[in-house]
């Protein structure tokens, strides 16, 4: 009599025992972290290196947000606040997010030599499609703040079928004049208007550690002055911008009136004037919910996120929208809407220029 012996698989039930980590589960975690983070890269472009952050994949049929900080500031200082915020998730999970810093300006970056040639605004808008090049990215949408405003109007006008739309805070599309480095550091590079000082006591302090102890503050002042030295941004209605356009600016900012002279010489049926109240130079820090708001409207009015909840306004029964259209020949007409939760009303369309207070 023959015996055959016969394996048995013995699945177990329970694998683990208590307090043992789950390989699944770390790998997950990893992940989650790793996308948080962020992933960095060194581009290397027509003048020079560029570190990028990319948040998510580039394989995506969306348009990557493409952010460009302003001087003083670099990527994470800059938008990190309005990004993590939790309204603005629902946008980061259904966009690749690349953040550029501006030569020599990211986190730990070496100080550049005595008589380096930092190159001009128009040259570091030129080294933007490299990073285009690299992630396969066919459109972007811009966030600029400040000189990160100008260097990616001076991009889209040159590129214009690689941006789908345009968000453009604290814009000053006109040269100054040489400003003072000395007198100005105090002042965080005018950052803040002088209301703001006392009611953003803690933001203002930060902001004046971070510039005064940067072991690269060679860098910053070369940003800073490069900036300084830009060329007007030439304007016309007809020959600007082929893309949606969302101009920002606080109430209390210093370059209020730099944006409505902006906005005056845009494409009023393709731009949009949000004139944020009780906020001063730096909106995407101070005012993180009312931007999420706007932005999310700008985003669905190009076609993306049709369905996303409008978490404040759309509930608000006390919000109102002051809008001042700018038709051709109409500046003067404005009404403004009231907006109830019941009926949800949306904003006028972008097809005009919209001034808004929140």
């Amino acid at each position: 009599m023959t015996t055959e012996m016969q394996e048995i698989a013995i699945t177990e039930e329970k694998p683990l025992l208590p307090g043992q980590p789950d390989p699944a589960k770390d790998a997950e975690a990893a992940a989650r972290i790793l996308l948080d983070q962020g992933q960095e890269h060194s581009i290397e472009t027509p003048h020079g290196l560029l570190h990028v952050t990319l948040h998510g994949t580039s394989n995506t049929r969306r348009p990557a947000i493409l952010t460009f900080h302003d001087v003083g500031l670099d990527s994470k200082s800059c938008f990190s606040p309005l990004f993590t915020f939790e309204e603005m998730q629902e946008i980061v999970k259904n966009f690749t997010l690349v953040h550029i810093d501006a030569p020599g300006q990211e986190e730990g970056a070496a100080s550049y030599p005595m008589g380096y040639q930092y190159p001009s605004m128009e040259q570091i808008a030129e080294m933007i499609p490299a990073v285009l090049t690299y992630f396969n990215f066919r459109s972007v949408i811009g966030v600029g703040v400040g000189a990160g405003a100008y260097i990616l109007s001076r991009f889209t006008m040159a590129h214009p079928d690689s941006v789908e739309g345009l968000v453009l805070v604290n814009i000053d599309p006109q040269a100054r004049g040489w400003m003072d480095w000395a007198a100005q550091k105090d002042l965080n590079l005018s950052h803040f208007a002088i209301e703001e000082m006392s009611a953003n006591a803690d933001l203002v302090k930060s902001h004046r550690d971070r510039i005064s102890k940067a072991p690269n503050l060679i860098n910053i002042e070369l940003f800073w002055r490069g900036y300084n030295s830009r060329r007007d941004l030439i304007l016309d209605r007809t020959s600007n911008f082929k893309c949606p356009v969302m101009l920002v600016v606080g109430d209390q900012a210093p370059y209020e009136e730099a944006a409505v002279e902006c906005n005056s010489k845009l494409d009023p049926t393709t731009t949009s004037f949000l004139k944020m109240a009780d906020a001063g130079g730096l909106p995407q820090l101070t005012q993180p919910s009312k931007l999420t708001e706007a932005f999310k409207y700008f985003i669905q009015g190009m076609g993306y996120m049709a369905s996303s909840v409008m978490t404040r306004l759309s509930r608000s029964r006390t919000t109102s929208l002051s809008s001042s259209y700018s038709m051709e020949g109409e500046r003067e007409r404005s009404r403004t809407l009231s907006q109830s939760s019941q009926g949800g009303q949306m904003p006028p369309s972008p097809s005009h220029t919209m001034e808004v207070s929140c």
